[in-house]
Order: structure tokens, then C-alpha cells, then sequence
């Protein structure tokens, strides 16, 4: 199973448009730390594709990474489809960027589809532009994708996106949030995705344990950074990310694990370790943790 990473950065990218942090005023000084969206794609055979979540950055990181170019045929293209692990912004505006009628199937749990059709009516919208089939995704069950790659979601968190208003949600309305186990049929290989994670409970450590390479969520450094640097007043925890730092933080839990590749993403523009050169950085390396960024390739 081939991965390759499309970006690392959390909503609203790196550099965010409205932001002046130290981080963001860096990456616009030196634009080859920029860095898009978090996403990956998967293949079994290096042919057919699929994106793990579709970001508003979507189109370029196509057109960054030759694997995912069309051809031959003039509207052929090797992205087959899209799993969404949420119904968030940064992870579902890029299905607008993909509606040249190209065939593609979307898959998602039930209250993300039902997100999308009744709150961000992305579906409605695409109808008349794209040839677009929506799948459901059933948590613990597992979906082949091809003859090789299988695919099995598990729940991270609970949060619906904030333009879901509570009082009409209804469903299964606990699986909002989920991560994907990413299995190689032929070669055993294990990968797991979990862009978001508000905690690293039992069940999380359960998918991870066997895992060969593990992406998971890298938001805040700290519980209070985006309040520490004025750039908001919420919380990690409170948004649904747990912080990597810390006694209770995700580097220790990541770095214990046996996986030969450990990977942060989803990582905020706030965030310290988007920075090489930053101590924080130098702390993960030191753990034999890397930082997920475009262009980064993994085999399993």
C-alpha cells in the first residue's frame, strides 16, 4: 500500500489568510515552509487512489503529486474516491473543487452525509456538476476499496461542526468523528489516519498498537495555546484536540509505540513544531516523531 501525504495543516492552513502569528509571519517570509491542508492518499497498486478527506487546497495537491495526474484520457483521472473522517470545513469544501463530472464515491458515517445534505448541502449542490456516489461507512465494519486495500473506521470523538445545530441533530449522532485503520490485504501492512483526537483512550491504543505507520492528530502543542498567543480563547480539548505535549500529551503515547513510522497532522498554524527550527521540533525528532508535510511518501 502506497501513502503520500498532501499537507499537514489544520483549518484555515499555514499560513492562515488573517493570521500574524509567529509562525504564520514565518511561513510567509519563507513560503517553502508553507504548508496545505491536512490529507493523504491511498493506492494499493500505485493506479487507483483515494483521497482521505477533500480540502479546500484539494486541486493543487492533485497537481502537486504526479501519482494522482489525469491520463491518458483527456477526463481520465486516477482518484477514484474520497473518505471523510468528520464533516468540518477543511475537510469537505474541497468535493465543491472536485465536480468535473469525473465518477467518484464519497464515503462517510451517517450524520457526516446527513451533514451534507441537509446543513452544508454539498450533495444537492453537486448534483448537476458531478458523478458523485455518497457510501455509508459503518464503524468497525470493514470496506474493501480494490483487491488489496481495506479500510475499517473507528470512532475518535463525538463533536459535530459547529454550523450542525445540536438541537436538530438525530441519527447516529455520536459518529462524527472517526480515524481509518488502513490495511495492505497482500503485504499485512497496517497504516491508521486520525486527523482528530480528543483523547487517547483505550480503544485509540487498540488500533495503533499493531500499526506500521500511524498519522494522528497534531493540533496544539498545549491545552491553552491558542489563548497564550491571543489568537482565540478555546481550548484544544474543548475543540476536540488533545495536545501533544505534556505528561496527558500525545508524544509520549506516540512515541512508545512500535510503529516504524509515526507521523503528526492536522497540526495548527499556532502550533511550534510546523517550524524546523523550533525546540519543540527538535523534541518529536528526538522521540522519533516526524511532522507529516506535502511530498512526503510512505510504504507499507
Amino acid at each position: 500500500m502506497l501513502i503520500h501525504c498532501l499537507g499537514a495543516a489544520a483549518g484555515g492552513g499555514y499560513p492562515q489568510w488573517n493570521c500574524a502569528c509567529a509562525g504564520c509571519r514565518k511561513a510567509r517570509a519563507k513560503p517553502e515552509a508553507a504548508t496545505a491542508h491536512a490529507g493523504i492518499a491511498i493506492s494499493g497498486d500505485g493506479e487507483q487512489w483515494f483521497l482521505l478527506n477533500a480540502t479546500p487546497d484539494v486541486h493543487h495537491q492533485i497537481a502537486a503529486d504526479p501519482a494522482l495526474h489525469p491520463g491518458p484520457e483527456i477526463r481520465e483521472t486516477p482518484v477514484a474516491g474520497v473518505l471523510l473522517t468528520d464533516a468540518e470545513f477543511d475537510h469537505t469544501i474541497g468535493l465543491l473543487m472536485l465536480r468535473e463530472e469525473s465518477a467518484l464515491t464519497v464515503y462517510g458515517t451517517y450524520p457526516v452525509l446527513e451533514a451534507l445534505t441537509l446543513w452544508f448541502p454539498i450533495r444537492d449542490l453537486l448534483s448537476d456538476y458531478a458523478d458523485l456516489s455518497w457510501s455509508l461507512v459503518e464503524i468497525g465494519k470493514p470496506l474493501d476499496l480494490d483487491d488489496r486495500v481495506r479500510v475499517t473506521a473507528f470512532l475518535t470523538g463525538s463533536k459535530p461542526p459547529r454550523y450542525v445545530g445540536k438541537s436538530q441533530l438525530r441519527g447516529a449522532a455520536s459518529e462524527w468523528e472517526v480515524g481509518f485503520r488502513l490495511e495492505d490485504k497482500q503485504t499485512g501492512g497496517i497504516a491508521v489516519y486520525a486527523p482528530t483526537l480528543p483523547k487517547w483512550d483505550e480503544q485509540f491504543a487498540e488500533q495503533v498498537a499493531s500499526a506500521d505507520c500511524v498519522f494522528v492528530d497534531g493540533t496544539f502543542w498545549t491545552d491553552d495555546e491558542m489563548s497564550s498567543q491571543g489568537a482565540g480563547s478555546r481550548t484544544g480539548r474543548s475543540m476536540g484536540h488533545m495536545p501533544v505535549s505534556g505528561d496527558d500529551g500525545s508524544a509520549r503515547a506516540l512515541a512508545a509505540l512500535p510503529a516504524k513510522r509515526k507521523i503528526y497532522t492536522h497540526i495548527n498554524n499556532t502550533n511550534p513544531i510546523l517550524d524546523e527550527e523550533s525546540e519543540e521540533r527538535r523534541r518529536l525528532t528526538d522521540l522519533g516523531i516526524e511532522i507529516g508535510r506535502a511530498g512526503l511518501e510512505v510504504e507499507i
